[in-house]
């Protein structure tokens, strides 16, 4: 007997849905400059090259250190950052950068937008130049990797309320508090702590400011937290300062009050409505090949009107969160972007994710939960990026306020 012939009732043994088809039914990024596609490309070919480990440390919950470090040594964690010592990307091309790897891997996104958009932008916005002189280039090339520690286990939508503290004791400051959910927290390089100042009749106490921490430094305990069922491939750690000491000049001279980390996540907050593109292009693109190569009842799903009309209702989708993103670049790049126009399209674009992911898994039946086929992975890490960076319902809160001009928050 032939031994490479199909057996009968397996005439395919498995599925090649991951391929990109370009799909871009509108034409949004058609017209893309030069420098933008070059940098796009750059992406594909590290996603290319890394994808694969990637699947095997998201089975595993593993954390590639050396993923992240090549994102760096390709020059793409730089996220649109406007520093003179940093390679300039325009907000198109940092937006297609953080599409394109989150379309790869949902955990390698979560590592662009720790290392880059939160570590290394907190640095290059308030870091002094002696900070900046030492620590800018190594969070950029990654050979140093870099976190960003604001969420505490008790204050999450409500980071404002803080409690970890900083005081001064003689030529050093003393930090005691938690933090949780930190990516990169746990990987050797440095964290970037925010505190209260607790320094009863200082002019500053009160005041919200960030600490650039070494997690060698004694008393910091960094814990990795397991379990997770979304962004398997990057670690996130709890973290603990027990009376952790730190020089005076370890604290961020630019840092005076909370709206200084608001200011950094404000600027996160577009990249993860890219990141939800990307994952949404990778489900929906899974869905369209499976369904031209899945055969039942004779022919391919294709053919079948049900699924042409769910193909359509994902494109509908997709298409409105590229118009969302490339409008959303435009007005950054002529600098008119406000803080809510961010909100909503990542308010919307997540949402939409999650209905796109939602619709591929059903449409690849009982492969839709294996993850060479990927849509099960995406769907998991949409979860993580619809809750982190604002969640739905905070968003929707700073929408309210914005269009009815009163609060809702208490």
């Amino acid at each position: 007997m032939n031994s490479a012939a199909p057996f009968p009732g397996e005439s395919v043994s498995s599925y090649d849905v991951t391929g990109r088809r370009g799909s871009d039914y509108y034409a949004v990024f058609s017209d893309i400059p030069a420098a933008d596609r070059e940098a796009w490309e750059r992406a594909q070919a590290y996603v290319d090259e890394i994808a694969p480990r990637m699947v095997q440390a998201w089975d595993r919950a593993e954390y590639p250190l050396e993923a992240a470090r090549r994102m760096g040594e390709l020059d793409l964690v730089v996220d649109g950052i406007d520093h003179p010592d940093l390679t300039r990307l325009s907000p198109l091309a940092a937006g297609l950068v953080n599409m394109e790897i989150s379309r790869g891997d949902g955990s390698l996104g979560t590592i662009l937008a720790v290392q880059g958009g939160l570590a290394l932008r907190t640095l290059a916005l308030f870091g002094s130049p002696e900070q900046q002189g030492r620590w800018l280039t190594p969070l950029a090339d990654a050979s140093v990797l870099g976190s960003f520690a604001l969420t505490e286990p008790d204050h999450g939508s409500d980071s404002v309320s803080l409690e970890t503290v900083a005081r001064r004791d003689g030529g050093e400051w003393v930090i005691r508090g938690a933090k949780k959910w930190i990516g990169n927290g746990a990987s050797g390089g440095v964290t970037f702590v925010w505190a209260r100042v607790d320094d009863e009749g200082a002019q500053e106490h009160g005041a919200v400011r960030c600490f650039l921490v070494e997690q060698e430094t004694p008393g910091y305990q960094a814990t990795v937290i397991q379990g997770k069922a979304s962004l398997r491939g990057i670690h996130q750690a709890h973290l603990r300062f027990d009376d952790m000491r730190v020089p005076l000049d370890a604290v961020l001279p630019g840092t005076k009050s909370f709206k200084d980390a608001s200011t950094v996540l404000y600027a996160t907050r577009s990249g993860v409505a890219w990141s939800a593109l990307g994952h949404a292009t990778a489900c929906y693109e899974a869905a369209l090949t499976y369904a031209t190569q899945r055969i039942q009842f004779g022919k391919p799903l294709a053919k079948f009107q049900m699924v042409q009309e769910r193909l359509t209702h994902m494109l509908e989708d997709l298409t409105s969160m590229q118009l969302f993103c490339r409008r959303m670049a435009d007005l950054e790049t002529a600098g008119e972007l406000r803080p809510t126009q961010a909100s909503l399209a990542k308010f919307h674009n997540t949402r939409a994710a999650r209905r796109i992911a939602s619709i591929a898994r059903d449409l690849l039946g009982g492969n839709g939960i294996l993850l060479e086929n990927g849509v099960m992975q995406h769907m998991a890490d949409i979860e993580a990026i619809h809750t982190y960076e604002g969640t739905e319902s905070v968003q929707a809160l700073l929408l309210g306020r914005d269009i009815t001009g009163m609060s809702a928050f208490v």
